[in-house]
């Protein structure tokens, strides 16, 4: 259901939000006609996020079933590229925690493999001095920017609410590694 609402729903409301966006430049210096373009397109952004929110509630059967090393083994088996998976967490984490690392990885691989044009990604989840870091490298171009209203700012705000962190490092040339931090009992 999660990638049905992901490859569906989503990303026709993403595609209208551009389609928009270039109906606001088309208007030119008709203000009315641009203020309700630009209407619109502030509709279907606000529509984005709440189905995005409604996604980001589901919670996958296979962490009930496996945990977050179970799922994250399932995302990488289904990776376009290959991943090598490193995963040192425990088995019983609060359901929250386990949706959000389990959708930031299964975003993190997704844009990757969309958006460098890597050959090779790496996921290291630990369990360290009271938080879980999940890292993600990957050996693609670089250049992954975290802008308002795109994927990595959703990424941190899903985080942020455990009072996780992301950090981005992203050099044009590559490579990417992005690390997402979320404070669990030491």
């Amino acid at each position: 259901m999660e990638r049905d609402l992901h490859d569906g729903a989503q990303a026709q409301l993403t595609a209208l939000s551009l389609k928009l966006g270039m109906a606001e430049q088309l208007a030119g210096d008709d203000e009315p006609v641009r203020r309700m373009v630009a209407d619109a397109r502030a509709s279907a952004s606000t529509a984005l996020e709440g189905l995005r929110d409604i996604v980001r509630g589901i919670h996958p059967p296979v962490l009930a079933e496996r945990g977050l090393s179970g799922g994250l083994e399932e995302l990488v088996l289904a990776a376009a590229v290959p991943v090598r998976l490193s995963a040192d967490v425990p088995r019983a984490l609060p359901a929250p925690m386990e949706s959000a690392l389990y959708f930031t990885a299964a975003e993190l691989i997704t844009n990757a493999v969309r958006h460098s044009g890597c050959d090779r990604i790496d996921l290291e989840v630990l369990t360290r001095g009271g938080q879980i870091r999940m890292t993600v490298r990957d050996n693609g171009a670089g250049g992954a920017v975290p802008r308002p209203g795109g994927g990595l700012e959703g990424l941190r705000r899903r985080l942020v609410v455990l009072d996780g962190k992301l950090a981005v490092e992203s050099p044009s040339g590559g490579p990417t590694v992005i690390t997402a931090t979320v404070p669990f009992g030491s």
